[in-house]
């Protein structure tokens, strides 16, 4: 894949609060909102260890866009993906609510997900 990530456009649904799984790892989901013509998605992502204070300033209702890896992981047979946001920023002006037809992001690089390799006691 040409850079890290991609990214995607929608209005902030529901945020929940952290969760301390271990000792050692935190973790805080988030849902975005998007409407696709007469569709609407809804759609979960991650926030993991020092980022779960990233969605902290924004608001349910609000427009914003997501940066975000794509990581998934076979468990007992059953295969699973996680959409884990590393930056979340506010959208001023916004045309409609649709994900963006994004290639990779070529421009930015996420940071080195600690996450990815993490040996938690989640299967997933």
């Amino acid at each position: 894949m040409e850079g890290r990530g991609f990214r995607v456009k929608g209005i902030l649904h529901k945020v929940f609060p952290a969760e301390q799984k271990t000792e050692n790892f935190r973790l805080r989901e988030f849902v975005l909102r998007i409407d696709r013509g007469t569709f609407t998605n809804y759609i979960a992502f991650r926030l993991s260890q020092d980022r779960c204070s990233l969605i902290d300033s924004f608001e349910e209702g609000e427009m914003v866009q997501v940066y975000f890896d794509i990581y998934g992981k076979e468990w007992n047979g059953r295969y699973f993906n996680n959409l884990n946001a590393w930056r979340i920023e506010r959208v001023e002006t916004f045309a409609g609510n649709t994900v963006d037809d994004l290639p990779p992001l070529s421009e930015q690089t996420a940071p080195d997900d600690e996450t990815a390799d993490t040996d938690d006691d989640l299967p997933f």
